[in-house]
């Protein structure tokens, strides 16, 4: 059963031989490699790329997505010339992992679809965007095995985090024009104000600050220092209100399960050194302790009280029943096309769509990433998804306990990684805000966290 495991997670794939030994890799990488030894901008090569990953995450909640879209063409092109102009012989044992190899096969799966869509122009826009993306991991990848470069990063982002949740808690106490249709006029929350910040739309908001609030949490235990901590502390308070704050069923369903994870996983870490007493009851007093805190926010929150009971309204919510209609439709969709889908991205779905939906219920996508997956690269795109994160969070749980042996403080990095990313997939199955660049970047961000503590055991 381990061999199959292993086999499964890809974890006993030799990668370094294969590297060694490949023709394509020897082709590809390092043909520059005289010329950058004589530049001197490229001796910088590494802080140049993480200048322009900074760019990314620090402006992303404020800007439109056609700049984000540049500064990732930037950076993809950069990871290029820095591919072709590497060192070969530093590079070889890190420089790709068994995320890479799931990532370049899920590449080859939406070129599949897109070859075979019904909208093959719709399909080959999306799919330049997604290899975007999927690039822009590869990228982090390589940034994040640098120590400093990793900390400047996480950082980064938990302060842009932290002015973004300022601003939508101002909104709370100030109040804040709604400025979608994601308010139902008939719904006794219509007057409830439900933030948004710089993001223009409280469920996107909450799904921003999902990492947010699981790296924060973190960052208090891998931060040094009395005041390193209470920023941390600081964070964490801050960008959990806002977040509630947001009424967002699905972004509050991935909060509770990010933070279970990331409790669970603290106590996991810390359980060699608890007594015995601590060590088996830690873990459920502490999850008996949050489920108490929200049953009495049930109990004395109206709004909080309204919004969680209207999950299981079905389609007596006027939101569940759209979502009901929609995901009517998309199961049309992926039985028409069950194999390789119509084509990636939204471009396509618009397209198609139309073709299946009930009168009166117009979407932008299949609100569930699972979903979206299958109608856009059909099962095949759907199993190797799911394999995808499989991998993601198996190597995150091996490099996490080599951590714990060490007693490495990276290890908690790796923690909040796998909480985040358990969030987000729960936040995913019933809203598509993770295909929005402000989340999807993060969600490469994580992988490429994961990927970029990689090493073979």
């Amino acid at each position: 059963m381990n061999l199959v495991w292993q086999r499964l997670t890809l974890s006993s794939v030799p990668l370094r031989e294969y590297l060694d030994t490949s023709y394509l890799h020897r082709l590809m990488v390092g043909i520059l490699r005289p010329w950058r030894q004589t530049s001197i901008l490229m001796q910088w090569g590494d802080t140049i790329a993480a200048v322009l990953l900074s760019l990314i995450y620090a402006l992303a909640p404020f800007v439109s997505s056609t700049l984000i879209g540049l500064l990732l063409v930037a950076g993809v092109g950069f990871w290029v010339l820095l591919t072709v102009s590497d060192d070969t012989s530093l590079t070889n044992a890190a420089s790709v992992t068994p995320i890479h190899l799931l990532v370049l096969l899920y590449w080859f799966i939406a070129v599949a679809a897109t070859a075979l869509s019904p909208v093959k122009k719709a399909a080959l826009s999306d799919l330049v965007t997604l290899t975007l993306y999927l690039l822009l991991f590869v990228l982090c990848a390589r940034v994040l095995r640098i120590s400093r470069l990793r900390t400047w990063l996480i950082t980064l982002y938990l302060h842009i985090s932290l002015i973004v949740s300022v601003y939508g808690i101002r909104q709370w106490f100030f109040g804040a024009k709604a400025l979608a249709t994601w308010v139902d006029p008939e719904s006794s929350l219509a007057k409830t104000t439900r933030v948004y910040s710089y993001l223009g739309n409280p469920n996107l908001l909450a799904g921003y600050l999902i990492p947010a609030v699981v790296l924060s949490l973190v960052a208090i235990f891998a931060w040094q220092g009395w005041i390193r901590k209470a920023l941390a502390l600081t964070m964490f308070v801050v960008n959990t209100a806002c977040l509630v704050l947001t009424f967002s069923r699905g972004g509050w369903i991935g909060l509770v399960v990010g933070l279970l994870a990331a409790m669970a996983l603290l106590v996991y870490w810390w359980s060699v050194e608890m007594p015995p007493f601590w060590r088996t009851w830690s873990l459920p007093i502490i999850v008996g302790g949050l489920i108490g805190v929200l049953v009495l926010a049930v109990i004395f929150v109206e709004p909080v009280r309204l919004r969680v009971f209207s999950i299981f309204a079905d389609r007596q919510d006027s939101s569940n029943n759209f979502r009901r209609n929609v995901w009517d439709a998309v199961f049309e969709m992926i039985r028409d096309r069950p194999i390789i889908g119509i084509g990636p991205g939204h471009n396509s779905f618009n397209k198609v769509y139309p073709l299946y939906q009930r009168p009166r219920y117009t979407a932008l996508s299949a609100y569930s990433i699972f979903l979206e997956t299958a109608v856009e690269t059909g099962f095949l795109g759907l199993a190797c998804f799911l394999w995808l994160i499989i991998v993601i969070l198996n190597t995150a749980f091996m490099q996490m306990r080599r951590f714990l042996n060490l007693r490495s403080k990276d290890g908690f990095w790796l923690i909040g990684a796998i909480a985040t990313l358990l969030g987000m997939l729960a936040h995913g199955t019933v809203d598509t805000v993770w295909y929005r660049p402000e989340v999807n970047t993060l969600w490469w961000l994580m992988a490429a966290l994961v990927a970029s503590y990689w090493t073979a055991i």
